[in-house]
């Protein structure tokens, strides 16, 4: 088991093209830890206002009436992918990883399968 400082190395060191990496409480949205980002990309900001893409995505969600989970939730921009991870079990309701990837140098479903990796080895 990993604790937090650990698996968001893990995510800038093991996945390519990772550029920055949070924990976040989308219940509060604040995040709980962060690494990387930098003074062009506010990693804060990032983390508070996916907090609102996860809890609008919910809300759709129950208001369809879908059962099922959120697995993930990826969002592309011209140079860059934005993955949203949301953690279960292990008391990891109501956070989420979030990974910041340049889409140049990432290769999106090994990143993906990579996030999978280090949130079951997480330990909250």
């Amino acid at each position: 088991m990993a604790n937090l400082e650990v698996s968001l190395k893990e995510c800038l060191s093991s996945i390519d093209g990772a550029t920055a990496a949070a924990l976040v409480d989308y219940t509060s949205g604040m995040a709980l830890g962060t690494l990387g980002g930098g003074k062009d990309f506010d990693l804060e900001v990032a983390a508070a206002g996916n907090t609102d893409v996860v809890r609008s995505k919910l809300r759709t969600m129950e208001h369809l009436g879908l059962q099922g989970e959120i697995e993930d939730i990826l969002i592309t921009l011209s140079g860059q992918y934005h993955l949203i991870r949301l953690l279960k079990g292990r008391d990891g309701s109501g956070l989420f990883l979030y990974l910041v990837l340049e889409s140049s140098r990432a290769n999106l479903a090994m990143a993906r399968h990579q996030l999978r990796r280090i949130e079951n080895e997480l330990e909250i």
